[in-house]
């Protein structure tokens, strides 16, 4: 399998043009056993040819509490029995909230405070990319930018990105320092007005767009039924568009999607994972995964090239069908 790669934003970084998301092998009552784990990040990582490298996205806060850094450590112990794989990887990281919460919280003691647990908790892995994974009300996201600023002056990380920002908000960032990419939720049922802005906007900008959710969280793949939604053992069970009277109207549109992909002969999940990655070069679709087979049907899909009929025929379901349901509970900051 090849899979083309693309610079991430202003860096001369080469990143695979599909990104691993490890949020689901520890934000789950029972973690993913670590060989589990490892074989599957290490199935992405393989992929990546000499000056290349896999985009890996974690966060500080990707557990349940008391034990929230669960991800960064357990990155911590593949790095630890596999440091040959350290070059092969981009670890971005997002944090920036509150202690043991998921408040956002700028300023520049906590961010300082969330840098250093991140960097602690990695190594022996440097920290590559720290992301603010919300925009804190009561601060200005120039004066967050400019405190991680300083961080990369220190040499605690190389590359600086933002999270779930609008297109204003973005623009604002840029100013003040480089921003290698911006992470966004973006998938055939994610795609809002002010989504097609901030893609738009990165590219003016000469940033990448890190796609997360590109299948929905599962939903899009059409093999998620209610009684396993209702067993995910994660937050997804929260989420609006999983609830029950969502389901089957949500369901309309998965069907629809599955159309297109019976007809190419792959799967939901690579067809949206496919579709995302058209939306520009600068586009990288994050797809989560926490066994080695997900991980390479993922990447595969970058080898899908979709047909001009392709696209229509996705982007006319996508106009047809309303979706149920928010993206998140209500009260959760979006568009910061």
């Amino acid at each position: 399998m090849t899979i083309p790669s693309v610079t991430l934003g202003p860096t001369d970084v080469r990143v695979l043009k599909i990104a691993h998301g490890l949020m689901h092998m520890t934000w789950k009552d029972v973690h993913v056993p670590d060989e589990q784990a490892f074989a599957s990040i290490k199935a992405g990582l393989d992929l990546a040819s000499p000056g290349q490298k896999v985009l890996l996205n974690s966060a500080e806060f990707y557990a349940n509490a008391p034990n929230r850094i669960a991800n960064l450590t357990l990155l911590s112990r593949f790095f630890t029995k596999y440091p040959e794989y350290a070059d092969r990887a981009l670890v971005s990281v997002k944090g920036g909230t509150a202690p043991d919460s998921l408040i956002p919280d700028t300023s520049p003691e906590n961010l300082k405070r969330s840098v250093d647990a991140c960097v602690a908790a990695l190594a022996p892995k440097k920290l590559d990319l720290f992301e603010c994974a919300r925009v804190d009300p009561k601060v200005p996201v120039e004066d967050a930018i400019a405190t991680l600023a300083g961080f990369v002056k220190e040499g605690l990380f190389d590359y600086i990105g933002v999270s779930e920002v609008s297109a204003d908000t973005l623009r604002r960032a840029a100013k003040v320092h480089p921003i290698a990419c911006v992470e966004i939720e973006v998938s055939p049922w994610s795609y809002e007005e002010e989504t097609r802005k901030v893609i738009t906007t990165a590219k003016e900008l000469g940033v990448s767009v890190v796609a997360y959710s590109p299948i929905g969280r599962g939903f899009l793949t059409g093999t998620l039924t209610k009684k396993n939604i209702a067993n995910t053992g994660d937050f997804r069970s929260h989420l609006p568009r999983f609830q029950e009277e969502a389901y089957e109207t949500n369901k309309k549109f998965v069907d629809a999607l599955a159309k297109v992909s019976t007809r190419l002969g792959i799967t939901n999940a690579k067809l949206c994972i496919a579709w995302v990655a058209s939306l520009g070069p600068h586009v990288i679709p994050l797809p989560g995964s926490s066994a080695p087979v997900r991980t390479l049907e993922n990447f595969s899909a970058a080898e899908v090239k979709l047909s001009d009929e392709d696209l229509a025929e996705i982007n006319a379901a996508i106009i047809s069908h309303d979706i149920l349901g928010g993206r998140y509970p209500q009260g959760i900051p979006l568009w910061g």
